[in-house]
């Protein structure tokens, strides 16, 4: 089980495909877009309904799915651990890339 990053990334694009490394199995790129979906989906509820207080439950639905996906079939600790900012921005790019077809499942 891996527990640390390699090194420390200085900017996004240096760490994006270290990212992509930790996100190998496809059952785990599946669950980081269901969780970012739910984000999307629950801040959209949100926003539409004029409710904020929805915005609570972003946290466990985006890192729910992602967390159990490490810890079940990667078998490495979240790179949010570590690189918190760039790993938020790391899940929104895998996710358009995936929902886009530049990347795959």
């Amino acid at each position: 089980m891996s527990f640390t990053a390699p090194k420390r990334y200085k900017t996004f694009a240096e760490f994006y495909p270290f990212y992509l490394s930790q996100h190998r199995e496809k059952g785990t790129r599946a669950l980081h877009v269901l969780g970012t979906g739910l984000v999307l989906g629950n801040a959209l509820a949100a926003a539409l309904l004029l409710r904020p207080r929805l915005l609570l439950l972003c946290p466990v639905l985006g890192y729910g799915p992602a967390w159990a996906s490490h810890a079940l079939l990667e078998r490495n600790k979240p790179a949010t651990f570590t690189y918190p900012f760039y790993s938020l921005l790391a899940d929104f790019k895998m996710f358009f890339e995936i929902i886009t077809g530049r990347l795959t499942m």
